[in-house]
C-alpha cells in the first residue's frame, strides 16, 4: 500500500486506516457523524493526495479535451474549473473528473484515485489522434502531488490567514497559483465534493508536512478537525453527488445519471459518444438515477432492490446511508420510467422487508 505525505499525521491522530485505491487512507478519526457535522458547521480537512493529476499541454490540447470529455471545455477561461466526464465509446463513463484551465494551451485533469491507471490509459489511447506526445504534452503527475481538501463554511476564512492573496472572495470552481503557508506555486482551488464550501490545496509531496501543520494551526480557532473517507461519502451523498463505482460506471450513461448538464451538444464540439448520447437525450432513456428518502425506518445500501407497491423490481440502490444531518435514511438508485417524479412512493427491499420511501429532488441537504 502507498502512503501519502500525511499518513503519519493520520496515525498520530488515532485514525482508523484502511486500504483504498492502493493507498493507506483514514476512514474515520472520532466517528463519521461527528466528522460529518464538523464539515457542515465548521471546517474539516481531508487527505485527498490519492487523487490523480494529468497535465495536458500544447496547441492541440483544447481539441483533444473537447473530444475526450463530455463538457464544453471551450467556455473555460484562465483560472476556471469544470466538472466533466470521459464517455467510454459504448455509452458508459470511464470516469468523472475536473478540468482546470491555466491558459489556452495548458490544462490539468484531476481524476478519481481508483481509476488513475484506467484513465491514464484512456487518455494515452486517444492522444495520437491529436498529435499529443506522452511524457511531453501528456504527463501523469499523480505520484508527485499532495492534496488537502479543506471544507466547511469557515474554511476560506481560516485559510486566508496563510496567504497575502485574497481567497475569501473567490468564486466557486475557480483557482489561483499563490504563495501559501510559505510555500510557493501552490494551486488553491475553490472546489470540493461536500457541498459545504471551502477549497482544495495542491502542493508538491515534499511540501505536504509543512502544509498540514500550517493548515491546522491556522484553523485551530475555527474548530478545525481532520476528517476521513467515511464522512466524505456521507457528505457527498447528502448533496446527491455521484460516486464512481457506485452511481456511475462503464455501463451507465451521463444522460441516465442525470449528468446531462455536463454533456454539451454544440456544433463546434465533436466528442466520444456524441451521437449516441444525443439520441438518448432526444428520445429518452428507460432508467434514471434518482434520489429517495426513507419513510419507514431503515438504512438503504448499495445493490438493495427497489420495488413498487406490488413487489415488482423497478430498480436498484447505488448509494445509501443514514444522513447525519437529516437523521433519515437517504439513497440514490436507477429507477424504471414512471417512477421518476418527486413524491412517488417506492419501496426498498431490506432484509426481505419492503420498506416505504419516496422519490426526492436533489440535493437532500440544503444549507
Amino acid at each position: 500500500m502507498k502512503n501519502t505525505p500525511f499518513t503519519k499525521f493520520h496515525q498520530e491522530a488515532g485514525a482508523r486506516m484502511i486500504p483504498f485505491a492502493g493507498y493507506n487512507m483514514p476512514v474515520e478519526y472520532r466517528g463519521i457523524n461527528e466528522e460529518h457535522m464538523t464539515v457542515r458547521e465548521k471546517v474539516g480537512v481531508f487527505d485527498v493526495s490519492h487523487m490523480g493529476e494529468f497535465w495536458v499541454t500544447g496547441p492541440s490540447s483544447l481539441g483533444y479535451l473537447q473530444y475526450i470529455t463530455s463538457n464544453d471545455v471551450s467556455v473555460l477561461v484562465d483560472g476556471k474549473v469544470q466538472y466533466s466526464c470521459f464517455p467510454n465509446g459504448k455509452g458508459g463513463i470511464v470516469d468523472d473528473l475536473l478540468v482546470y484551465r491555466f491558459n489556452p494551451e495548458k490544462y490539468l485533469l484531476v481524476v478519481n484515485a481508483a481509476n488513475i491507471d484506467k484513465d491514464w490509459n484512456w487518455c494515452v489511447s486517444n492522444a495520437a489522434r491529436f498529435g499529443l506526445t506522452t511524457g511531453k504534452d501528456l504527463i501523469n503527475a499523480s505520484d508527485s502531488v499532495a492534496q488537502l481538501a479543506v471544507q466547511g463554511p469557515l474554511a476560506l476564512a481560516a485559510m486566508q490567514k496563510l496567504t497575502k492573496a485574497t481567497v475569501t472572495d473567490m468564486e466557486y470552481y475557480t483557482f489561483r497559483e499563490i504563495e501559501f503557508a510559505g510555500i510557493r506555486d501552490v494551486l488553491f482551488s475553490t472546489t470540493g465534493y461536500t457541498g459545504a464550501g471551502g477549497c482544495e490545496i495542491y502542493v508538491k509531496n515534499e511540501d505536504g508536512p509543512k502544509l498540514w501543520k500550517a493548515v491546522f494551526e491556522a484553523g485551530e480557532e475555527f474548530g478545525i478537525k481532520p476528517v476521513g473517507l467515511g464522512a466524505r461519502d456521507t457528505l457527498r451523498l447528502e448533496m446527491g453527488y455521484c460516486l464512481y463505482g457506485n452511481d456511475i460506471n462503464d455501463s451507465t450513461s451521463p444522460i441516465e445519471a442525470g449528468l446531462g448538464w455536463i454533456t454539451k451538444f454544440t456544433d463546434s464540439k465533436d466528442f466520444i459518444d456524441k451521437n449516441l448520447l444525443l439520441k438518448q437525450k432526444t428520445e429518452g432513456v428507460e432508467r434514471r438515477l434518482k434520489g429517495f428518502k426513507m419513510i419507514d425506518r431503515g438504512i438503504p445500501r448499495q445493490h438493495y432492490e427497489i420495488v413498487d407497491a406490488g413487489g415488482r423490481i423497478i430498480g436498484e440502490v447505488t448509494s445509501g446511508t443514514m444522513s447525519p444531518a437529516l437523521k433519515q435514511g437517504i439513497g440514490m438508485g436507477y429507477l424504471a420510467k414512471g417512477y421518476w417524479k418527486a413524491g412517488t412512493e417506492i419501496f426498498i427491499r431490506i432484509r426481505n422487508k419492503d420498506l416505504k420511501a419516496i422519490v426526492t429532488d436533489l440535493p437532500f441537504y440544503n444549507k
